[in-house]
């Protein structure tokens, strides 16, 4: 009787639903999100090993249905596995700040890899069949750092035209650079000249509403208090730009929140956005530790504005994608 009674409750634990995570929902950094292949997937900085400092030797992506059911993926790709890495003659290097984009019925991940000084930051682009990976490397660096210019955090955005700019750079030099991409979305055809945002720190990202093109970016210290979210408008992806103020900012408990990304439901219409951030009360910094990955609801004015993002620590909202063909255009 004791083992039908023990064998029953095993198997009554083995079928309770796993429990749902709330914010932050996993350790990470620098998250970017899309809705693809009916699954919503975010790709971070996956620097759990001290060692790695805040960069990391290989990415991984979180894919859920509905925002609350999450797995993780086999390694995207490796260092190991990016041939030029070491052709900087730097002792040490990582990666971080992934995004992915999808055109040209393939997955582009684009990655930051560093380090930023003495040898100047460099850009990577892998090419792969499915968002979760595997992916391989292009072969060559996408764009070198030097001049004052910082080659980090690359955010490919495609147009309703099918044209693909990328949005990079940040850092001490504060500096944003978007470049019109080739059609093979692994190599720039040439630059467009913009003039940085106020308040830009790092971390670009564009998304479209409406008509409206927004450029959200990180403000301040990576590891301090000031670390934040702005965004300017503009109506074409390339500017010019109006800028519109903070919309994510630290709070009493929730530290430093930035280096994000949007994605909407093409079902509900409803956005998201995802970023990390520390979990402590005030304090000057600058913090150590890990930092975590949350996802909020984005609300919007009836002019268009972004209403300022509420951080929460309960479960995402539960949002369930529709049916999607897995080579649907990014954004």
């Amino acid at each position: 009787m004791r083992l039908k009674f023990l064998m029953a409750a095993v198997a009554s634990l083995a079928a309770a639903p796993a429990p749902v995570p709330h914010n932050p929902i996993f350790v990470g950094a620098d998250p970017d999100m899309v809705a693809l292949c009916g699954r919503w997937f975010v790709y971070p900085t996956n620097a759990v090993d001290p060692k790695d400092g805040f960069a990391a030797s290989r990415f991984y992506a979180w894919s859920s249905p509905d925002l609350h059911h999450w797995t993780k993926s086999a390694p995207l790709i490796e260092m190991k596995d990016i041939g030029w890495i070491e052709a900087d003659g730097a002792r040490h290097h990582g990666l971080w700040a992934p995004s992915l984009t999808a055109a040209n019925g393939r997955y582009y991940l684009y990655y930051s890899v560093g380090p930023q000084n003495p040898t100047p930051s460099r850009l990577g682009v892998a090419i792969g069949d499915s968002p979760d990976g595997p992916f391989e490397d292009s072969g060559k660096p996408l764009l070198t750092g030097g001049n004052g210019f910082e080659a980090i955090d690359p955010m490919v955005f495609v147009d309703h035209d099918g044209k693909a700019y990328l949005y990079a750079g940040g850092s001490a030099g504060a500096k944003l650079r978007i470049f019109l991409m080739k059609p093979d979305l692994t190599e720039i055809d040439h630059e467009i000249p913009v003039e940085t945002p106020p308040e830009f720190t790092e971390g670009a990202f564009v998304h479209e509403r409406n008509g409206v093109y927004y450029l959200s970016y990180s403000h301040g210290h990576f590891d301090g208090p000031d670390y934040s979210v702005h965004y300017a408008t503009s109506k074409t992806p390339v500017g010019p730009w109006t800028y519109r103020g903070a919309i994510l900012a630290a709070d009493a408990t929730h530290q430093g929140p930035g280096h994000h990304a949007f994605a909407e439901n093409p079902k509900t219409q409803q956005w998201f956005i995802a970023y990390h951030r520390w979990e402590r009360g005030p304090g000057p910094g600058p913090y150590k530790g890990t930092r975590e990955v949350a996802i909020d609801a984005i609300r919007y004015a009836k002019d268009g504005r972004i209403l300022p993002v509420r951080m929460t620590d309960g479960p995402p909202p539960l949002s369930l994608l529709p049916t999607q063909t897995c080579m649907e255009p990014r954004r």
